[in-house]
């Protein structure tokens, strides 16, 4: 395993030598309601996401579009590119890098914090982007990041595109010892969606990771398949998404 503080480029086990990309943030063009972070997948960077984003048919949302940082990952050899996290293997079975992880859905909540407190707020991601997004959801349940230090964000949606769950082994312990944490995990809002010829993520992998966090006890969690569909998004699910989206955040123009 290649999980080792020298994946950081820093040689310390501080993560604050995490050198993040640009973020760029596409602005609500009706009344604020809600902010959402999105994830870019392994090797992309949030300007890509950033064009989709601005024309979806929401316009109450502001979209903030985080690059991670560029670091050398196990699963291309040690090659560096742009991941949240170093990963071996693009499913729930690998090694987990908590050190990187909790850098990353801490960059996360710190984008989110300085939004307004009448603003709801949500996490969004694609690929690595997604396992990241899952990520910060179960550390909003616990209440706590991997390295025990408080997550101080109230988040009111997350949306998982073609992704997996790190750390699942180890969550149903840590949700279920804290009553607490599964009052928070069962009214989380997530959206799961995956295409069923995901032949990068594999359709598996994302169903097993819907199964571990409901028996876990995420049972405000609705997951979307897609046949034929591969490891890139389709209109029909962006369609899902914005659907979703209005719903959980209570967003002007929505039925509910």
């Amino acid at each position: 395993m290649s999980f080792s503080s020298s994946s950081f480029g820093s040689g310390t086990r501080s993560s604050r030598a995490v050198e993040f990309g640009r973020t760029h943030v596409v602005r609500p063009k009706g009344r604020h309601q809600a902010t959402i972070v999105w994830l870019h997948g392994l090797g992309d960077n949030g300007s890509s996401w950033s064009q989709l984003l601005e024309t979806l048919p929401l316009p109450n949302i502001k979209w903030i579009c985080p690059t991670s940082p560029t670091r050398p990952v196990a699963i291309f050899g040690g090659f560096p590119c742009t991941a949240w996290f170093d990963v071996g293997d693009l499913s729930e079975d690998g090694p987990d890098d908590v050190e990187g992880l909790d850098a990353s859905a801490a960059h996360v909540a710190n984008l989110l914090s300085t939004e307004p407190a009448d603003i709801k707020v949500g996490i969004g991601g694609f690929s690595m982007g997604a396992a990241t997004a899952l990520y910060s959801a179960t550390c909003a349940a616990q209440g706590k990041y991997g390295n025990g230090n408080v997550y101080p964000v109230n988040i009111a949606a997350v949306v998982g595109l073609s992704g997996w769950l790190p750390c699942s082994r180890s969550l149903k312990n840590k949700i279920e010892g804290s009553p607490e944490a599964a009052r928070r995990a069962s009214s989380l809002p997530i959206l799961l969606c995956h295409g069923k010829g995901d032949d990068v993520v594999l359709f598996k992998h994302g169903e097993k990771s819907e199964e571990v966090l409901r028996s876990t006890g995420f049972q405000n969690l609705a997951f979307k398949t897609y046949n034929g569909v591969g490891h890139y998004t389709v209109p029909e699910e962006m369609d899902d998404v914005c659907n979703w989206l209005s719903s959980a955040l209570g967003l002007e123009g929505s039925s509910s």
